[in-house]
């Protein structure tokens, strides 16, 4: 059982992440998440800032994976997680879960999703032709969190 956690500027590879979740023979299940950033409904999205708290961001997506291992039999959990100017269709995030069977995989994939869109301290602002305005916490999300209990 292995954690990755990574937060960082750079893009990553899905092909490599892929790669590296799939290497334990006693997983016959992958599931991963690719995020990307969406276009504003007004379709006038021209960047978006992640910021986050550096230390404790990387801590808190770690104890999301650790809940995740502790409630599904899972191998290897990487999380990778972008900051800083991103434009529209950048990838932002990545989830990978392996487990020996793809109920675990998929429900634990979606578990890490649901808390780290409300557990990881990042803040989101964005910017279009109308200025900047920082992205408020959506109850939606808080919702699909809760129902993991």
């Amino acid at each position: 059982m292995s954690i990755v956690v990574q937060v960082q500027n750079e893009d990553f590879c899905v092909g490599t992440q892929y790669q590296l979740l799939s290497q334990d023979s006693r997983c016959g299940a992958v599931v991963t998440f690719t995020g990307l950033v969406r276009e504003l409904s007004s379709g006038d999205l021209q960047q978006m800032t992640l910021e986050h708290y550096p230390g404790m961001t990387e801590q808190a997506l770690h104890a999301i994976a650790a809940e995740a291992q502790q409630r599904w039999q899972l191998g290897a959990v990487r999380i990778i997680h972008r900051i800083g100017a991103l434009t529209p269709n950048e990838q932002i995030v990545f989830v990978g879960v392996a487990s020996a069977h793809r109920a675990a995989a998929f429900a634990a994939a979606q578990f890490v999703m649901d808390y780290l869109k409300t557990r990881a301290p990042f803040w989101k602002k964005e910017q279009s032709s109308q200025g900047e305005t920082w992205v408020a916490a959506k109850t939606s999300d808080q919702d699909a969190a809760e129902r993991w209990g």
